[in-house]
């Protein structure tokens, strides 16, 4: 079968998109309190206004703005309206009543004064100064009324987000369901940390890299032992897994090296929706299918790791949940001149900050190399270079990928 191979950057990310909204995750319905952070899987309509009752926005009294008069106004004082259940007060001509932030207005009355312009004298209130009709009433219904869309499919949960469904009285919501991802570094030369090093031998830092990255997203990976340079052990490892995840994500052993078996693997047993894409650092991405699982193949450079996580890892994963939410995107301007001469889009390492002007910079990093790990620790964000030779100067506005 064959398949797309050195695809552009938006070429790549749109078929990872499509095939992944085809095996969008199922739902779930989950208590509020283990809904942040969880893409909502429909349409949330208020079952009740907001707010539900006319309630006093201020401590103070509430009375009837017509009975207010220029100068000094003195009031019966009728009773007291705490907040929590109403007690059913009314206020006729010439009386008010004491009333507290949140609670419920007592009939007859549309406005409240605060109580730092009133002075009470036993069942006497006299107002000092003058009201505005209305003022310090909270109108229900003036926020969200009853069969308002107040959150949409897609959605990300966040706090304020979910604050809004538990004022509604909603005890729990529809989420898509987490991906579950298994995560293999691949190689002979990769040792565990910890261990002593042969000559020609190297620390497995993808594996930290990947875990580290994933659970910042909010999943909970499984890390799987190291795949050999051995193809039927390969073989059973890939297939293993894929039949158990919803995504499987590999370090390594994706390019066209004798040692680069799986390739072959998906291959032969799913199927390959594309390989390599036209980016630096990165380009033998391979992405496909496996029984139950989408394959992510990501080179082995943690550079490259880092940087095709960032932009296909993170998309697969969102469309898996039908996340609609765009992540924020920022744009900075650059400290440094940037002189691109390839046509790939490129990811450089750059430390984003802002100016005593408020203004956010990035300094790119001068290291070059998909290898040099320390660079990507010194930086906290990736400065996106687009297709095309590109010479930019130093003050043009660039898009940065924060990651720290």
């Amino acid at each position: 079968m064959t398949f797309p191979i050195a695809l552009l950057f938006d070429d790549a990310l749109a078929i990872v998109r499509e095939v992944a909204a085809a095996h969008r995750l199922e739902t779930e319905t989950l208590a509020l309190s283990r809904t942040h952070g969880r893409v909502l899987a429909s349409d949330v309509h208020a079952p009740l206004s907001l707010p539900p009752f006319d309630n006093s926005a201020m401590d103070g009294f509430a009375l009837r703005h017509q009975d207010l008069r220029d100068g000094e106004t003195t009031l019966h004082l009728a009773g007291e309206q705490f907040a929590g259940r109403s007690l059913g007060l009314q206020v006729d001509p010439g009386q008010c009543v004491r009333i507290t932030t949140g609670a419920p207005m007592p009939g007859g009355a549309d406005t409240v004064v605060i109580k730092e312009n009133c002075r009470v004298d036993g069942d006497r209130m006299t107002v000092v100064g003058h009201a505005v009709i209305g003022s310090n009433v909270r109108r229900a219904g003036e926020d969200v009324a009853a069969g308002d869309q107040v959150l949409r499919a897609g959605s990300l949960l966040t706090p304020a987000r979910v604050s809004l469904a538990a004022s509604l009285g909603l005890a729990s919501l529809p989420v898509t369901r987490r991906p579950t991802v298994a995560v293999f570094s691949s190689g002979d030369e990769l040792v565990e940390p910890g261990m002593a090093l042969a000559q020609g031998e190297i620390y497995d830092s993808n594996r930290e890299l990947l875990m580290g990255l994933l659970r910042a997203d909010g999943l909970e990976p499984t890390a799987w032992p190291r795949l050999p340079d051995d193809p039927r052990r390969v073989e059973i490892a890939l297939r293993d897994a894929a039949c158990a995840f919803d995504i499987v994500i590999t370090c390594g052993a994706v390019s066209a090296g004798e040692k680069d078996h799986i390739p072959a693997v998906l291959a032969q047993f799913g199927q390959t929706h594309f390989w390599k894409v036209r980016m630096k650092p990165g380009m033998p991405l391979l992405f496909g299918s496996l029984d139950q699982a989408r394959v992510l193949g990501l080179p082995g450079n943690p550079v490259s790791v880092f940087a095709t996580y960032l932009s296909f890892g993170r998309a697969l994963i969102d469309a898996l949940q039908g996340r609609s939410d765009p992540r924020p995107v920022e744009r900075a301007q650059l400290v440094a001149p940037i002189d691109k001469e390839h046509p790939r889009r490129e990811f450089m390492r750059a430390r984003v900050f802002c100016d005593d002007h408020g203004v956010l910079r990035a300094d790119p990093n001068p290291a070059v190399g998909s290898h040099r790990l320390r660079a990507v620790a010194d930086s906290n964000a990736l400065i996106v270079i687009p297709d095309g030779p590109q010479r930019l100067a130093a003050g043009e506005v660039v898009e940065v990928l924060r990651y720290a």
